[in-house]
């Protein structure tokens, strides 16, 4: 357990560099189970949730090798599924995707009920309906579901919700299927499309990239890969609402501008001030931000990962602002420490917030209760005057590297405790 003590309303001015995007690396590193053969993975972050699936991995015999700050040398050649770590399991969200390539290569796979982050109910029903329709068996003896497969075949089906790692857990049992797969209503986020590239690059076809309908012919045998991950669009977002809130100048560097049009435009709408590149942005001190009402919506529109850090820029904006995330009920227990900072939030149900702006924010002892939260609450902590204690600092490690020492680089007065 650690905490982070942070002094606000310092200046914040300088750059900062987005590294490589936590939810394409997930996938991708689910990915290379699919061959034997070994990729290279650069731009890859060392943060928690990344660590956490490389200790799956190497628990069933994955050879994994840091090869540089960035750069992982990863290969799955003999894989022992008896030995696999199921504690890990249990507590993180992303080794649901283990599920695809698993089953593909394998044909049978044990799955126990991922954990992840505390934002609402999260049903795994649509990743096994899409392994269904590919021809996996699936037993469920309590909280253990038991997929089998003697052979995965192609087919066209649609999607039942726009899920993101269901559509990944697809696309990894699709390119080793018999045949063409087509996959209607598939989620299109960036990340997808990593893994799309990614998987193009190991030997497989897959069409439509960045687009809600894919086709994947499946193939015999894939191959290793040199990949670069994308960078963090959530990350990046997270940025400029620190910015924003805090009145910074910050040159955010080594990021894709294309991959935020929609957040990118309610930026605009809020008066903050950007200079957009194609691989930085510079975000200006605010002097004017403007109320906005958002709602997240499938890629291209608003990402559900950034509706929270928004909702602490709207703390400094004039007006009334509404956020609103259909999908989780729990995405807003952070709502009632930013209250106690100072903000005038009113919850109208468990999917919408009201935000009346601009308020000033005032340290306080305050806990991160999920990763975007955990972040969002940073961002409340600069801005705010005094002091502020955030508990349970290592769930915002899970997808921010090092976060406390790129903002000491800003000028940010934050340190880490080590309970």
């Amino acid at each position: 357990m650690s905490k982070f003590i942070i002094n606000g309303k310092k200046e914040l001015k300088g750059e900062i560099e987005v590294n490589g995007a936590k939810n394409a690396a997930t996938p991708i590193l689910a990915a290379c189970l699919l061959t034997d053969q070994e990729s290279v993975l650069e731009n890859m972050p060392r943060i928690s949730d990344v660590l956490s699936m490389l200790a799956i991995l190497e628990s069933i015999g994955v050879k994994t090798e840091w090869i540089g700050k960035h750069k992982l040398k990863i290969q799955a050649k003999n894989l022992n599924l008896s030995k696999m770590d199921k504690t890990s399991i249990a507590k993180m969200r992303s080794s649901i995707l283990l599920l695809g390539p698993l089953l593909a290569r394998i044909g049978q796979q044990t799955i126990i009920m991922p954990g992840g982050c505390e934002i609402g109910v999260r049903p795994i029903d649509t990743h096994l309906m899409v392994l269904a329709n590919l021809g996996a068996k699936i037993t469920k003896s309590n909280k253990t579901y038991l997929l089998e497969a003697k052979k995965l075949i192609g087919r066209e089906f649609t999607m039942n919700e726009f899920s993101v790692t269901a559509t990944e857990n697809a696309i990894m049992a699709a390119v080793l299927a018999q045949g063409q797969t087509i996959i209607h209503c598939a989620a299109a986020e960036p990340h997808v499309q990593d893994l799309c590239n990614f998987l193009n690059k190991m030997g497989t076809q897959i069409f439509g990239i960045g687009n809600h309908t894919l086709k994947i012919q499946g193939v015999k045998k894939l191959f290793g890969a040199k990949h670069k991950i994308i960078s963090d669009y959530t990350e990046t977002g997270t940025f400029i609402c620190l910015a924003g809130a805090t009145r910074g100048s910050i040159l955010i560097k080594n990021c894709d501008p294309q991959f935020l049009k929609m957040e990118l435009s309610k930026f605009e709408q809020a008066n903050i001030n950007l200079e957009i590149a194609k691989d930085q942005i510079l975000v200006k001190p605010a002097k004017n931000i403007k109320a906005v009402s958002i709602h997240n919506m499938p890629y291209p529109g608003f990402a559900a990962d950034l509706l929270q850090p928004f909702a602490v820029l709207m703390t400094q904006a004039r007006g009334l602002s509404l956020i609103h995330d259909w999908m989780y009920e729990d995405r807003f227990k952070y709502i009632s420490d930013l209250n106690k900072m100072g903000g005038r939030c009113f919850l109208c149900d468990p999917h919408r917030v009201l935000i009346q702006g601009p308020t000033a924010l005032f340290g306080r002892e305050i806990t991160s209760y999920d990763l975007r939260a955990g972040a969002s609450l940073l961002i409340a902590a600069l801005t705010a005057k005094g002091q502020s204690i955030i508990h349970q600092a290592e769930i915002i490690d899970r997808g921010y590297e090092k976060i406390e020492q790129r903002l000491q680089q800003l000028g940010a007065d934050i340190q880490r405790i080590e309970a």
